[in-house]
């Protein structure tokens, strides 16, 4: 390479582009209240000026970051307004927005406690904050990891870790060939995460007992074959379809007798538990032995952040740890000992701050109102005359506009029209528009703005 190579340096050029990149994030979210939810087909196709070859010189870091916000910001689904209803996505807290950015300042790897004290403390604070708000049994183990699977996967780990430890079997050190076999039981509307977090544990993701579930996917206690010590019970809390929660009390009770272990996928359902007027569908969530769940939803803590909690805390570290003579680990929890990852993000941080700027209250308040949004959308596509299909017990309503083409044909209308965004679903032979309501910024103006323009594309489509 002929000529002169320029150097890219921090110095003094960083805080005007951090000012930059600070103005920037701010226009995008003052604007995105006007914005269409779905990115223009124009946007998706400006993502072109972002490819080309490799550049052979170094560009300067302003250029890097206004060429990213013009060509990506338009082309960013607006998940953040109050008005995105897919996925049970939730939106990100002001404080743990900020909380993220100095996080990434920071730049720590959340592995050990002697790389990031800082990430470690705010873990440690953070784990009891949640097993105060949630109920979880005191001195439970637990991690922050990327997202529900994750969460399950490494739960899974964790029960195979202590089910082959009863019957003689040292999994981590002998692997599954030639293993005690677990006998695994899920529901019949078990959520694909579970799945693949049975698939990368090596239980596989087909070689389960399917239990039946009830019209709202809540698995049905009576039906619960006859359980072992080396039997995997897995339950759910809040059915990403309906929001409905399995009957934990009998399906626990009927576990711990035979010495079974029970994990719950409790991905956004978890949080019920913090609300007094919601707590009634979590009764007997805490009898189990481990659970997953996230922080990126209802808590609005911003992606990604997962949740892992096991009752016996030896056993996640048993299923997680690894040790190698560089790696210097302390007395005190290490962070790394209880999640897949080693290096990561330090996503106590954020978890840390929504927790903080909420408080009890806030959390509180936060899952009510938007159950109560959820409640509202019911009511209204009811008044209308359209088929609510669950129960709307939580913050996910099911609707159907009538023949799968025009519920379909609604789908694809309300996305392209742009006032809000849901998402479609096929639920026990109906298709259906599925509306998760899970971001601490949708108001009773966002609800109405939203229920009007479904309405409109319902009465619109053919």
């Amino acid at each position: 390479m002929s000529g002169k190579v320029r150097v890219v340096t921090v110095g003094s050029s960083l805080a005007p582009l951090l000012a930059d990149a600070a103005a920037r994030a701010s226009h995008y979210a003052e604007a995105a209240a006007a914005r269409s939810i779905a990115p223009s087909q124009a946007a998706r196709d400006a993502l072109g000026h972002l490819d080309g070859p490799l550049p052979e010189q170094p560009s300067a870091p302003a250029d890097v970051l206004r060429l990213l916000d013009e060509a990506g910001s338009p082309a960013a689904t607006v998940s953040t307004a109050g008005r995105y209803f897919g996925f049970v996505n939730g939106g990100v807290l002001p404080a743990a927005l900020a909380a993220k950015w100095l996080a990434a300042t920071w730049n720590q790897n959340a592995a050990l406690r002697v790389m990031s004290p800082i990430a470690a403390k705010l873990e440690d604070i953070a784990l009891a904050w949640l097993q105060d708000l949630l109920g979880l049994p005191a001195g439970c183990g637990g991690g922050f990891v990327t997202c529900a699977t994750m969460a399950n996967f490494a739960a899974l780990c964790a029960a195979r870790h202590a089910l082959l430890r009863r019957a003689g079997w040292d999994v981590e050190q002998r692997g599954l060939f030639g293993a005690p076999e677990i006998a695994v039981y899920v529901g019949e509307e078990v959520h694909v995460s579970i799945l693949k977090a049975l698939m990368m544990a090596g239980f596989g993701r087909e070689r389960v007992t399917r239990i039946p579930a009830d019209g709202q996917g809540r698995l049905r206690a009576e039906k619960i074959p006859a359980l072992g010590d080396g039997s995997l019970l897995i339950l759910q809390a809040g059915n990403v379809n309906t929001g409905a929660f399995d009957p934990f009390e009998e399906a626990c009770a009927r576990a711990r007798e035979a010495g079974a272990w029970v994990h719950v996928d409790a991905a956004f359902g978890m949080w019920a538990a913090a609300s007094p007027a919601r707590a009634h569908l979590t009764r007997g969530l805490m009898n189990a032995d481990s659970w997953g769940a996230d922080a990126h939803k209802w808590l609005n803590a911003g992606y990604d952040s997962g949740l892992v909690f096991v009752r016996d805390g030896e056993a996640l570290r048993a299923a997680m740890s690894v040790t190698a003579p560089y790696l210097i680990s302390g007395d005190a929890r290490e962070p790394a000992h209880f999640t897949p990852e080693s290096s990561r993000w330090p996503r106590g941080v954020e978890v840390w701050a929504a927790l903080r700027s909420l408080g009890r209250a806030g959390v509180i308040e936060l899952v009510e109102r938007c159950c109560r949004h959820a409640v509202r959308f019911s009511e209204g596509l009811r008044a209308a005359g359209y088929a609510v299909l669950n129960d709307v017990v939580l913050n996910q309503v099911m609707v159907s506009f009538g023949r799968p083409e025009k519920t379909r044909s609604v789908i694809a209308a309300v996305q392209q029209e742009g006032t809000c965004w849901c998402g479609g679903t096929e639920w026990q032979g109906h298709t259906a528009m599925r509306i998760s309501v899970s971001d601490w910024a949708t108001t009773e103006d966002d609800v109405e703005r939203s229920l009007a323009a479904i309405l409109r594309m319902a009465k619109q489509s053919s």
